[in-house]
């Protein structure tokens, strides 16, 4: 197996909302598909990536698996395709479930292969003599997911509540301010005005065919708004729904309303008495330990659990370019202890490797997992999608970079293997005069190296950082001090 880091796929891929899947010795990831710099979300088809789970450092692209004009809703090609899931039927074949953004009906295709490529099948809807043979609309229809239980019976889930910190509040926009909205965004804003949102989480069976509720649908978990006296206090359901059966439970993986956190409640049924487990991950490691401030921009999440030969792993994915827009997908493994509980996942950029990464050669700086400044924020502010002001990963004439480095700026990664080397080298560029602290703890006390800088150039150019460094494991951090700006392309080990 070779090297591999968060993100797991390529750094100019972006796939956010990861339904990871087991199928015949292979992983596949099913999610959506932001662009680097995008304007809105999900922008591109679907694309499905895939790995040996006998090798997760070699991931190949599936290529397009679903397109959206494929759905007859969208012949015009006016809405995005949002969060999708994949379940193997009764009968053998692979069905994908979708939304396309702001249409009230859950689309299905279908396909003989895992990767697909799919085919439209139908809309889920009520039988006639359920509500008419209406769309199953009431709550919203949003990021479904779908299980195929041991015994061949299919259950949906879907719902989009926000409440509490996440309140869906509109804003009142002049003609002048929508005009200077992107078209996707404008369009965006325009449907939310006409939209109920709602207020549970919703689960509905299914028939053998894959698109016909066998029943109105029914509340699963609440929303931020119901939450009292349920045991899901401050966790309420928000979004991302996605659905597991691990030993014999049934986990439901949910974004809360704190949107940056995946959450996870356990039940012995798939369809109701779940009860509140705890905080699966947060993408800025909100949570852990008592963590209040993020080491990481935080924005939405979404993602789920798999099993990899004897390994559980969460999947979830981070925010970069910048934006909410340009979402890459992460991993960590986690464990499931004999009660079934799971402790929140520390996030990584060690990520689906089962070892700390070798302190040797060159990385992407891309894969750092701390990257705060004195303008990151402890919440999401959803007022500023574009987050202006963060330092960000970000692609630069297509080169990944971390750019807008500046004083107080502070870069970290978990976790490296050291072995007494005795450089460290930066690819910059930029214009900035200061000072970089590099040390082995985030709070700075285990100080490795200290670096005087002036960079003056717009073109990539090497320093060398000599250090004095212990072997073992642990983390990398570094610090920078001074006035100006600039980014930061790789990290080198290098021994002398």
């Amino acid at each position: 197996m070779g090297i591999i880091y968060n993100p797991y796929l390529p750094l100019n891929v972006y796939i956010p909302d990861g339904e990871p899947h087991v199928f015949d010795g292979r992983v596949y990831v099913y999610g959506s598909h932001d662009k680097a710099g995008g304007t809105a979300y999900c922008q591109n088809h679907y694309e499905v990536w895939s790995a040996s789970v006998d090798d997760l450092s070699d991931w190949r692209c599936e290529g397009i698996s679903y397109m959206r004009t494929q759905d007859p809703s969208n012949a015009d090609d006016s809405r995005q395709l949002w969060a999708p899931d994949v379940t193997k039927g009764p009968d053998g074949r692979y069905y994908l479930y979708y939304c396309l953004s702001f249409y009230p009906q859950i689309g299905v295709a279908v396909s003989d292969r895992p990767q697909g490529p799919f085919e439209f099948l139908g809309h889920v809807h009520y039988p006639e003599h359920i509500l008419g043979g209406k769309d199953v609309s009431e709550h919203m229809v949003f990021d479904p997911a779908v299980l195929t239980d041991d015994d061949g019976r299919v259950y949906l889930y879907y719902g989009f509540a926000p409440a509490e910190e996440k309140e869906m509040l509109i804003p009142d926009l002049s003609e002048e301010e929508l005009a200077a909205l992107p078209p996707e965004r404008r369009e965006a804003f325009e449907h939310m005005k006409h939209e109920t949102f709602g207020e549970y989480s919703m689960v509905v069976e299914l028939e053998a065919d894959m698109v016909t509720a066998k029943e109105e649908p029914r509340c699963l978990i609440p929303g931020g708004h119901h939450t009292q006296g349920t045991g899901f206090e401050g966790h309420g359901f928000f979004e991302a729904s996605s659905i597991r059966k691990i030993r014999g439970k049934y986990y439901f993986i949910y974004s809360s309303h704190k949107s940056h956190e995946l959450c996870y409640a356990v039940s012995d049924y798939p369809d109701r008495d779940f009860v509140y487990g705890g905080i699966l991950v947060s993408n800025g490691d909100i949570g852990l330990n008592g963590r209040k401030d993020p080491i990481y921009p935080i924005g939405n999440n979404h993602g789920s659990i798999v099993q990899i030969k004897d390994d559980y792993y969460v999947f979830y994915h981070r925010q970069t370019n910048g934006t909410e827009f340009s979402r890459q997908g992460c991993a960590e493994k986690i464990e499931i202890q004999k009660d079934g509980s799971i402790r929140q996942a520390e996030i990584t950029s060690c990520g689906l490797n089962r070892k700390s990464l070798p302190a040797k050669g060159s990385y992407p700086a891309a894969i750092a997992c701390h990257l705060t400044d004195p303008t990151t924020l402890s919440h999401i502010d959803y007022n500023d999608p574009v987050m202006k002001t963060q330092v960000r990963v970000t692609e630069k004439q297509n080169v990944s970079c971390i750019t807008g480095i500046k004083d107080g700026t502070c870069i970290g990664y978990k976790y490296f293997m050291f072995y007494g080397g005795d450089m460290l080298s930066l690819e910059i560029r930029g214009h900035f005069d200061g000072s970089i602290t590099v040390a082995r703890d985030e709070n700075m006390k285990k100080v490795i190296a200290e670096l005087d800088l002036t960079e003056d150039s717009d073109n990539w150019e090497m320093i060398l950082i000599p250090t004095v460094c212990r072997q073992g494991r642990a983390p990398l951090y570094m610090k920078f001090a001074g006035t100006g700006e600039m980014d930061l392309k790789t990290i080198a080990f290098l021994s002398i």
